[in-house]
């Protein structure tokens, strides 16, 4: 994946994620830019910019599909923006902790 890519899907999942939020997505576009723009002048051959690439992608990947925005409505109650990119889990992670043996970490056993 080129740098142009990764940016412009940054781009766009600023746009979905911040959506009616103008003072947001106008700071997150400023820092976008910002971020590339400073390491515009590596060389295209640079070891560096690979793992930069893949940085870029999984905050578009988070942006897009974790993020969401919301609203107070009053009476402490807040009004959800999901769309249709929003990671809905089915809870079933939830439903079976506990089951078994812990895996991992000290207590083994």
């Amino acid at each position: 994946m080129t740098a142009l890519v990764a940016y412009r899907n940054l781009w766009r999942a600023a746009n979905i994620a911040f959506q009616g939020d103008a003072p947001v997505l106008a700071a997150a576009r400023q820092q976008i830019r910002d971020n590339f723009r400073e390491k515009s002048t590596l060389p295209a051959n640079d070891p560096t910019i690979q793992p930069m690439i893949q940085k870029a992608e999984e905050v578009a990947k988070f942006l897009r599909h974790n993020l969401v925005q919301g609203q107070p409505q009053g009476n402490d109650s807040f009004k959800l923006r999901i769309h249709k990119d929003t990671e809905r889990g089915d809870n079933d992670s939830i439903k079976i902790a506990g089951q078994g043996k812990a895996s991992g970490g000290c207590c083994q056993g």
